[in-house]
């Protein structure tokens, strides 16, 4: 039973039966390596498998870096300083960025631009991220009201790609509607 506290921190706060609060990523302080979370593997990580290593990091008290991406280079940048380190990362794609990685020359007046780089760079990303060996979540950031035809987009793709291969495009993505 969660703790009415918020979103974020309902999901990390739990009431024990016996009215004590417990800490769900308690479970992964034991762990040696983020290698011994199940299911985990080198490449794109999806639903509870990202959720555990998100918690994995709480337990050990480190980050996981998240870079934005906007070419194909950028992306190997990030994998190669990941690899080299062992450790996890996010790439992400902001709406500009990923128009960008779409390229200049695809019209972008309804996001089209932006919701095709989004989706290549993941794809891109699921593709070759296992050959560098580590985890890594794909991550759009932070979607504000007005590229909403953007976050639509990739949801889609998303939706397209689990009816596929039984996990979404990307690991995540931020709504921020703090403009609002």
């Amino acid at each position: 039973q969660a703790i009415a506290l918020g979103p974020p921190t309902a999901r990390l706060l739990r009431a024990h039966p016996s009215g004590a609060m417990t800490d769900p990523c308690a479970e992964f302080a034991k762990m040696t390596s983020f290698w011994d979370i199940p299911g985990m593997k080198a490449g794109v990580v999806t639903g509870q498998v990202a959720w555990n290593l998100l918690k994995y990091a709480k337990a050990k008290g480190f980050a996981i870096p998240a870079f934005n991406c906007v070419t194909s280079s950028s992306c190997n940048s990030v994998l190669e300083a990941a690899a080299k380190l062992g450790m996890p990362a996010y790439i992400q794609f902001s709406e500009g960025g990923s128009a960008f990685f779409c390229g200049k020359g695809v019209a972008n007046d309804k996001k089209q631009a932006s919701v095709l780089g989004a989706c290549a760079g993941a794809h891109y990303v699921r593709n070759v991220a296992p050959a560098y060996g580590i985890p890594v979540l794909v991550h759009s950031d932070h979607c504000a009201k007005k590229l909403l035809p953007w976050f639509d987009g990739m949801l889609e793709a998303d939706t397209e790609h689990f009816k596929l291969y039984g996990e979404p495009l990307f690991s995540s993505h931020m709504l921020d509607l703090s403009e609002e």
